[in-house]
């Protein structure tokens, strides 16, 4: 058994082939880590293999990983030190199941993913001690198989465990991101920062996918942003209900933060788009869930809950 302190991960799998996955997964491999990328879409994950991931924009490069697989369970035969989980977080309780049945003692499992409790999600499964969360600070957008856009990149990138026991190995896994260019920050305020950037993708997400709009159009439009404003504010009153500290200035931030945000489209939009089913559940539901336990009411992320639901029963 190694110390706490000689721990350092080698072996990473990447769960979910689309635009995040695919980032994180060409960017380890870049670091010189052997990466495997699993995606039940075998035709995502072949690309990944030869003639590589390319990612464009922000950040331009062309990475081959070390396997692919299109099974979790398949990740047994690999055993890798850390597992990335970058899917959509409706997966997860699929996910966590399997990862139960072979999943061993310094084993991680990083949710790298959007939306509130999706680390408490794969903890049902796994318990505490392998569990981690991450906020990630890149924008994207999947071209193809293996080929995504990055139209922006804003690290540091922050990670923590749940279980205190296993900081070491977060600290650890931060350190493999930095040294292969996805510059990740160990903190003790991921709660913080998830539901501050949850809070900004549950004003902009719905409304771009209810509305069609880029997030530059959805802000610029006086009608549009009234909504936005609107759906802001109402969040705030939910994290300081529930005792989230967002920051005394998150309101100044959060608007300039997507007045700047540009000419994209959020993933939600791209989900309903490609007749995806969306993350709302885990970003504007979550808010409606803490809403109801501390008695505030949410009418506008009912609303757009409601609306983004209706749009995917199509």
């Amino acid at each position: 058994m190694k110390a706490k302190s000689d721990f350092s991960p080698q072996t990473f799998a990447v769960v979910g082939a689309g635009p995040v996955g695919c980032i994180v997964a060409a960017f380890l491999a870049k670091g010189g880590y052997e990466v495997t990328l699993c995606d039940v879409i075998p035709d995502l994950v072949k690309p990944a293999l030869d003639p590589g991931i390319t990612i464009e924009g922000a950040e331009n490069l062309k990475q081959k990983v070390s396997k692919i697989s299109t099974n979790v369970d398949e990740l047994a035969d690999h055993d890798p030190d850390v597992i990335v989980i970058t899917v959509k977080a409706h997966a997860l309780p699929l996910i966590g199941s399997s990862i139960e049945g072979f999943c061993r003692d310094g084993m991680s499992v990083v949710s790298w993913q959007n939306g509130i409790d999706t680390e408490l999600e794969l903890a049902k499964s796994l318990g505490r001690g392998p569990v981690m969360r991450a906020v990630v600070n890149y924008g994207c957008g999947l071209v193809g198989p293996a080929h995504v856009r990055m139209p922006f990149h804003h690290p540091p990138h922050y990670i923590q465990e749940l279980d205190p026991e296993s900081r070491h190995l977060a600290i650890a896994i931060a350190e493999a991101f930095s040294q292969c260019g996805l510059t990740t920050e160990h903190t003790d305020q991921i709660i913080s920062m998830v539901w501050r950037k949850s809070a900004m993708n549950a004003c902009m997400n719905p409304v771009c996918a209810v509305t069609g709009l880029t997030m530059s159009r959805a802000m610029n439009d006086p009608i549009v942003f009234q909504i936005v404003n609107a759906l802001v504010k109402e969040c705030i009153n939910v994290a300081r209900a529930n005792e989230i500290n967002l920051g005394w200035d998150f309101y100044p931030h959060a608007m300039e933060y997507m007045r700047s945000a540009g000419d994209h489209k959020p993933s939600m939009l791209m989900d309903i788009e490609a007749n995806r089913r969306t993350e709302i559940d885990f970003i504007n539901g979550k808010f409606v869930e803490y809403g109801e336990r501390t008695g505030v009411d949410t009418p506008y992320n009912r609303t757009l809950s409601a609306l983004v639901k209706g749009l995917e029963s199509k």
